[in-house]
C-alpha cells in the first residue's frame, strides 16, 4: 500500500511539473524572432511588445491568456510583425486567464487588454504620428504598403480592460496598419470597449465577427482608408456602453471633425449588423443607439449592408458628413434597414430627406426584423445568419469592383448560402442558458439527414448515423438538459457520404441528452435517453 501511495504521489508530482512546464509567461519586449507552439499555453503579463525587426509567429491551435492584474496586452510596434495563422479546426485563441481549465473565477468583459497592431501607414494627425489609446505607443508614417504580419482564424475573447477611467483598450486595434497586412477570419468576443477600431492606415480585412461587445462593433478614425468585406456584429440586448452609447458602426475623420487628410473613407461591402431588439417591443439597454453613426467629416462608402433591430438604423451627423452624402462622396448603397423602434433615419440636417436618399441608392426598409427573413440571427448562443428562402437579402445587392481583393457578390449582408463562421468561431460558453436554444435549431433541407440514434433508450452506448450531401466541416456535440456541453464527438472536415459514430455514456448519469449536428449551412438536434 505504501509503495502504491508513493507511486501515485510521484505520478501526480510529474503531472504538476509537466503542466507548469507547458505554461510560459510572456513579458517585456520581444526583440528577435520568436515562435509560440501549440504544445504550450502562454500568459501575457503586462504590455508585451514586439519590437521593430522582430516577428512573433503563433502556431495553429495555440492558446494565449491575458493576465488581469497587469492588463496583459500584445502590442506589435511599427516594424514588428505578428504572424498568427490558424486553421478552421485549430484556430488561435487569445482569451482571459480566468478561462483556464479549473479557474475559480469566471471570465467576463474586459479581463485583459487586447491585441494592438501598429504600423507605418498614413494617418491624418498633424505631424503624421500619434500615440495609441491605452499604452500610448506611437504609430503612423508614409508607407501605405506597410506590413504588420497576418491574422487568420483567430479568436480574441474577453479583452478591452480599462487602462484608465474612460480609456479602454479595444479587442483588436489597428494603428496606421498598412495594406500588406493580412486580416481574415477574426472574431472578437465580449470586448469591454469596441470590438474593432482602426486609427488611420490602409489595412484591408475580410470575415470579421464582433460578438457581444460593450461599445461599438466597428469603429474608424484618423483617416482609415482600407477595404472591408463580410463583417457581422451580434449584440447582447442587456450589454451596452452607458457612457458613450453603443453602435454597430461609428466613424469619425477625427475627434474634432476636421477635414485633415487622408480622410476617413473606408469601403465596406457585405455587412450584417444585428442589434439588441428582435422585435420593436423587445426589452434592451437604453444605451444602444444606431446601427450606423457616420459623423465628424468621415466619408464612408457602404455597400450591401443589412441593419437589423437597432433603435435607429442610420444617423448621418454633421455639416461636412451630410454635404458629402448629398454629393454621394459618401454613401450607403443597396442596403436594408429592418426593425428600428425609434426611426430608420436621423440627420443633423432637418430639411434633408434621408429616406429618399437611401431609397435612391437602392436601399429598402422594413418594419420588422422578421421581414428580412434570416434563419435565427438574434440567437445569442447559436446564431444562424443565413437568409431563408425568399429573403429580400438574397437579391438586390451591388457587385464589388473586381480588384483582386473583393469577392464578387450580389446579395445584401455578410452571408448567402455559406456560413463562413462555422468550425472556427465560438458563439457560446460551456453553459447554455436553456436547452430549448439547442432544440429549436432544426433548419434542415430534405437532402440532409441525421437519423435517430440506435438503440434509444440506451445503456451505456449508442450509435448515431448521419448523411452529408457534400463535403465540409462538421461538428457533433452532446448536451445535457441543463444545456451544458457533455462531449464533442466530431469536430473536423468530412467528405460527403454516410457516417456512423459511437457515443459511450458510461461515465454519465441517467437522463435525456441532446445531440446536435452542424455543418456550414445546416443545424439539426435530436433527443436520446440514457437509462442505467
Amino acid at each position: 500500500m505504501r509503495e502504491k501511495i508513493l507511486s501515485t504521489v510521484f505520478l501526480l508530482f510529474l503531472f504538476v511539473v509537466q503542466t507548469f512546464a507547458q505554461s510560459v509567461v510572456l513579458s517585456g519586449n520581444i526583440t528577435s524572432d520568436k515562435t509560440l507552439t501549440s504544445d504550450k499555453t502562454y500568459l501575457l503579463s503586462g504590455f508585451v511588445r514586439v519590437k521593430s525587426g522582430a516577428t512573433l509567429t503563433i502556431q495553429p491551435g495555440t492558446t494565449i491568456y491575458g493576465e488581469n492584474s497587469t492588463q496583459g496586452s500584445l502590442i506589435i510596434q511599427p516594424g514588428g510583425k505578428l504572424v498568427a495563422i490558424g486553421t478552421v479546426a485549430n484556430p488561435i485563441v487569445f482569451t482571459s486567464e480566468f478561462n483556464k481549465p479549473g479557474s475559480s473565477q469566471q471570465p467576463t468583459y474586459g479581463d485583459w487588454g487586447g491585441v494592438i497592431l501598429l504600423g507605418n501607414a498614413p494617418i491624418n494627425v498633424p505631424g503624421g504620428t500619434s500615440g495609441i489609446e491605452g499604452p500610448g505607443d506611437t504609430f503612423g508614417g508614409n508607407d501605405p504598403a506597410d506590413s504588420s504580419g497576418a491574422l487568420k482564424y483567430v479568436r480574441i475573447e474577453y479583452p478591452g480592460i480599462a487602462f484608465s477611467p474612460n480609456n479602454e483598450i479595444n479587442g483588436l486595434t489597428f494603428g496606421g496598419v498598412g495594406n500588406r497586412t493580412l486580416i481574415d477570419y477574426v472574431q472578437v468576443s465580449y470586448s469591454g470597449d469596441d470590438s474593432y477600431e482602426w486609427f488611420g492606415g490602409t489595412v484591408n480585412a475580410k470575415h470579421l465577427i464582433a460578438y457581444r461587445g460593450v461599445d461599438d462593433d466597428f469603429d474608424t478614425d484618423f483617416g482609415f482608408q482600407g477595404k472591408l468585406q463580410f463583417l457581422v456584429g451580434l449584440r447582447d440586448p442587456q450589454i451596452a456602453d452607458v457612457v458613450s452609447g453603443s453602435n454597430g458602426f461609428e466613424s469619425d475623420n477625427d475627434g474634432a471633425g476636421s477635414v485633415n487628410t487622408p480622410r476617413t473613407s473606408p469601403t465596406w461591402w457585405n455587412v450584417t449588423l444585428v442589434g439588441p431588439q428582435v422585435t420593436t417591443n423587445s426589452i434592451f439597454s437604453s444605451s444602444f443607439k444606431r446601427g450606423m453613426h457616420l459623423r465628424r467629416s468621415s466619408q464612408n462608402k457602404v455597400n450591401n449592408a443589412l441593419i437589423l433591430g437597432w433603435p435607429t438604423g442610420l444617423f448621418i451627423d454633421g455639416t461636412n458628413t451630410v454635404a458629402d452624402a448629398k454629393a454621394n462622396v459618401m454613401f450607403v448603397k443597396n442596403s436594408i434597414i429592418a426593425g428600428s423602434s425609434v426611426k430608420n433615419f436621423q440627420s443633423t440636417d432637418a430639411g434633408w430627406d434621408v429616406a429618399a436618399w437611401f431609397s435612391g441608392n437602392g436601399g429598402k426598409t422594413f418594419a420588422a426584423t422578421s421581414d428580412a427573413k434570416l434563419v435565427d440571427a438574434f440567437n445569442l448562443n447559436f446564431p444562424n445568419f443565413l437568409p431563408e428562402s425568399g429573403s429580400p437579402a438574397l437579391t438586390g445587392g451591388g457587385t464589388p469592383p473586381n480588384d483582386g481583393f473583393f469577392d464578387q457578390t450580389s446579395y445584401i449582408g455578410a452571408f448567402n448560402t455559406n456560413d463562413w463562421t462555422f468550425g472556427w468561431a465560438k458563439f457560446t460558453d460551456a453553459t447554455v442558458t436553456s436547452v430549448d436554444e439547442i432544440k429549436n435549431l432544426n433548419v434542415v433541407p430534405s437532402s440532409f439527414n441525421l437519423s435517430q440514434n440506435y438503440p434509444n433508450p440506451f445503456n451505456p452506448s449508442t450509435k448515431i448515423k448521419y448523411y452529408l450531401p457534400e463535403s465540409g466541416f462538421v461538428q457533433i456535440k452532446v448536451y445535457n438538459m441543463l444545456g451544458q456541453l457533455v462531449e464533442t464527438l466530431v469536430n473536423g472536415y468530412r467528405a460527403s457520404g454516410t457516417y456512423e459514430i459511437n457515443f459511450d455514456a458510461s461515465g454519465l448519469t441517467s437522463g435525456v441528452y441532446i445531440y446536435r449536428l452542424q455543418t456550414s449551412s445546416n443545424v439539426i438536434s435530436k433527443k436520446m435517453i440514457l437509462l442505467k
